[in-house]
């Protein structure tokens, strides 16, 4: 199958991918649109007639969002949901309407944090980036089942470059914690889950895609220490060697994967710069490794997060 592109690269933006469509009776959920990338997605699903809801840890954060896209005359409302906490996942997906779903944005995320635990004892980045987000998709497939054509997008990152899914230590219980392997073990898990999630479902008109945004100057990189930066090739010192998206720019990925035609028929693929991202090279910090496109490893992955859920409840 030949690799699939678009009209769009690296320069476009969320809203030029969006010119054209007709949301009107979409519903989508975005997590972690109170900042950076989500806010960027939310707003230009809403102004081509989606419905969307921001999943948030603040909902008091996002109301000046929900403000913007009503007085736009767009429909926007906010619901708490904290992926650090699997009884949050749950009491989120309790309350949504039902209704059918769309697009779901797997949006949120935290990069490079300190070794910190979630409610229910994950690595934290594991926890939010990856199982967080599997609970969340799981209790909400009878939405997106009903919606009878329906995408879920994970945003995952050219971080998954760094590690593929340690199985035998996921969450840093035996093995020194380094920030960098633990972003990247959970960014190659959004990858592999994209690609199981489409193989079970697609048959029941679920699409999902993983992407790498770009490089965007946002809150994700809170975390991050001058040591890091350094590791990374981005301290302030060499950052203009490294080139930078808007987030503008760095949510137009996340839209086409939420909307592009080229992309109808297709799921399970890794994008970047709004085409099929090619293989990586060694040495370059673009396309996507092997490991994260690893259907074994996707499906192994897939039940170990299942047990791991269960065994948390």
């Amino acid at each position: 199958m030949s690799r699939i592109t678009s009209p769009f690269g690296w320069e476009s933006t969320a809203a030029d991918v969006a010119a054209g469509h007709d949301l009107s009776g979409k519903r989508a959920i975005i997590t972690g649109a109170t900042a950076g990338l989500g806010v960027e997605t939310a707003r230009v699903l809403a102004s081509r007639g989606a419905e969307v809801v921001l999943a948030v840890r603040d909902t008091a954060a996002a109301a000046p969002l929900v403000a913007e896209i009503e007085a736009a005359g767009g429909k926007a409302s906010a619901a708490a949901l904290d992926l650090a906490d699997l009884r949050s996942v749950e009491a989120f997906a309790v309350a949504d309407s039902g209704a059918p779903l769309h697009l779901l944005i797997n949006n949120a995320g935290i990069m490079a944090c300190p070794l910190m635990r979630t409610a229910q004892g994950f690595e934290m980045q594991l926890g939010v980036n990856h199982i967080g987000h599997f609970d969340l998709t799981s209790l909400l497939l009878p939405a997106l089942k009903a919606a009878n054509g329906a995408r879920v997008v994970a945003v995952a990152s050219s971080g998954h470059l760094w590690s593929g899914f340690d199985f035998d230590d996921p969450n840093f219980e035996r093995t020194d914690y380094d920030p960098l392997a633990a972003y990247g073990r959970s960014k190659t898990a959004n990858a592999l889950f994209a690609l199981e999630l489409d193989r079970r479902h697609r048959g029941d008109g679920i699409r999902a895609f993983s992407l790498m945004p770009g490089g965007i100057h946002t809150s994700l990189g809170r975390h991050m220490t001058d040591e890091i930066r350094q590791r990374l090739g981005v301290d302030p010192a060499s950052a203009s060697q490294y080139r930078w998206k808007t987030v503008e720019q760095g949510s137009a990925t996340t839209v086409w994967a939420a909307l592009g035609r080229e992309l109808d028929g297709s799921g399970g693929l890794y994008l970047e710069d709004c085409n099929e991202a090619l293989p990586n090279r060694e040495g370059r910090r673009d396309g996507v490794k092997a490991w994260a496109r690893d259907p074994e490893a996707a499906a192994r992955l897939w039940s170990w997060t299942e047990n791991a859920i269960a065994a948390s409840k």
